[in-house]
């Protein structure tokens, strides 16, 4: 059966919306989850976050709600966007990201509506979890993660959810019904409409600041 790789981050209320797939794309392929730290995509990219632009947060913010109620899937935004996600990455880290523990984490955010930084929300949840929370500073597990945000860079990825399968890179939320399509061998990726997307060549470039 095939792989197909999915990238994430907690951060991301998209990522959390396609999380509430990962059960559809499972009927067809193996699904490996792969947490990463968007934040250092950005910053390799030299681009900004949806969050630190304030007219694109706000619509950001807006379109999420949309998006979730279209799709029937329960939203509860944290009280505070962008947080600090990494110890959700770690934690997912620490057990090698199976899908249901990503979408248990996932949930603790946008279900919830609880941060890492909340103590006895935290708290209960590493107990639920029977971890330890010196677990999460081991310098090992930290630069696992660091190590896998490197190798999805290297790979192509640029932002979350990105899903990879046969080598085809498909990024986010909305993409969704192109995923289905990959998976079920939609001839589109073999098209000639595909070849000329492909084929189209760089054009004027903004000087950098």
């Amino acid at each position: 059966m095939r792989t197909l790789h999915w990238y994430y981050d907690f951060v991301s209320p998209y990522a959390y919306l396609q999380s509430t797939r990962l059960n559809d794309f499972a009927e067809q392929v193996v699904v490996r989850c792969h947490p990463v730290l968007f934040a250092g995509m950005l910053a390799h990219h030299g681009h900004k976050g949806p969050a630190e632009i304030p007219g694109k947060r706000r619509f950001t913010y807006e379109h999420v709600a949309w998006l979730a109620e279209r799709n029937g899937i329960v939203l509860r935004m944290p009280r505070l966007h962008p947080f600090n996600p990494l110890p959700l990455l770690r934690l997912a880290v620490l057990f090698d990201s199976p899908s249901d523990l990503v979408s248990r984490l996932f949930r603790y955010v946008w279900v919830e509506g609880h941060l890492p930084d909340e103590t006895e929300h935290w708290q209960a949840l590493l107990a639920e979890l029977d971890v330890r929370p010196g677990e999460l500073e081991n310098p090992e597990l930290k630069q696992v993660l660091r190590d896998d945000t490197q190798a999805a860079i290297e790979a192509g990825v640029f932002g979350v959810p990105t899903c990879e399968l046969d080598g085809q890179l498909i990024w986010g939320f909305e993409a969704t019904p192109m995923v289905l399509a990959k998976i079920a061998g939609d001839p589109f990726f073999e098209s000639d409409a595909i070849r000329a997307a492909h084929a189209v060549g760089d054009g004027v470039r903004r000087r950098a600041p």
